[in-house]
């Protein structure tokens, strides 16, 4: 019976009672004793700042945070062993607004998807998302991103989609001191964007202007890329009112800019990483 089940999995009579003895079992139970050890260190970047995290994301912040070095194919063997579950992405479903009307401009595409040009503060990317939280309210989330840092530089919540949450979100770039020059804002066709008022503001800033070609998301994708970050490993869905949103969605932009490694910006956070890049400048 025994070479019948053997011949049926494959595996060798001596390797079946080599997986019996009492140096495999020790070794195994020597083993599992480890990766426990493994999973208490790796649950602990899991669940650093409260913020959800796939394998790519412990190893930057196991390294970031507590110095610790492990390779991913460990991670990731672990994660499956102990059933650790990452985020899922799941696709963005947001609508774009009306069609604009005949008073409304679009703008050439001077970006052409040129998004890393080695300086930070030139290319700024903005867009607007939307929120769900408790009960099926609906929050909404405008923000202007540095497309070479990943930096989220501005950002604006609120209960509508009136023009005030990108004019809100404009004037907040003021802070940053760091923008070129020659910086422009790249942003979709939409209702917002090409409203004659949010034209006049960018303009009064001295920003250049630019879009993508209608019903083209891959010519704003790393902005698109923050959105689905942001809604896997945030918790708004949790939120009983929209002062709780607001909350959660502050703590996560500190965390996200000076907490969270980026696998693409040496494995910084983009506040680090701006900060390296303006050392070597």
């Amino acid at each position: 019976m025994v070479s019948y089940l053997c011949e049926v999995m494959g595996v060798s009579r001596s390797g079946f009672y080599n997986y019996f003895n009492e140096i495999s079992a020790q070794n195994r139970a020597n083993h599992d004793e480890a990766d426990e050890v493994v999973k208490a260190i790796i649950l602990k970047a899991y669940h650093f700042r409260g913020r959800k995290k796939g394998a790519r994301q412990i190893k930057m912040t196991l390294q970031n945070q507590y110095d610790i070095t492990y390779n991913l194919k460990r991670i990731r063997r672990i994660m499956k062993k102990y059933e650790i579950v990452c985020p899922i992405r799941k696709a963005n479903p947001y609508r774009r607004m009306a069609k604009a009307t005949k008073e409304h401009r679009t703008c050439k595409n001077e970006l052409q998807r040129n998004f890393k040009q080695g300086v930070a503060g030139k290319v700024l990317l903005t867009d607007i998302t939307y929120l769900t939280y408790r009960n099926g309210k609906r929050a909404y989330l405008s923000t202007i991103k540095d497309a070479e840092t990943n930096e989220i530089l501005a950002y604006e919540v609120s209960s509508s989609l009136q023009l005030d949450i990108v004019l809100n979100t404009l004037k907040k770039l003021r802070k940053h001191t760091h923008l070129t020059k020659d910086a422009f804002i790249h942003s979709d066709q939409g209702f917002h964007y090409t409203n004659p008022q949010f034209q006049a503001l960018v303009k009064k800033m001295g920003l250049g202007q630019s879009m993508s070609r209608r019903g083209n998301c891959w010519d704003n994708a790393p902005q698109e890329s923050f959105f689905g970050h942001f809604k896997d490993e945030t918790n708004i869905k949790d939120c009983e009112t929209l002062e709780e949103v607001k909350q959660e969605i502050k703590s996560y932009m500190t965390y996200y800019n000076h907490y969270r490694g980026q696998w693409n910006l040496k494995k910084l956070p983009p506040v680090k990483y701006r900060q390296q890049l303006q050392q070597v400048a």
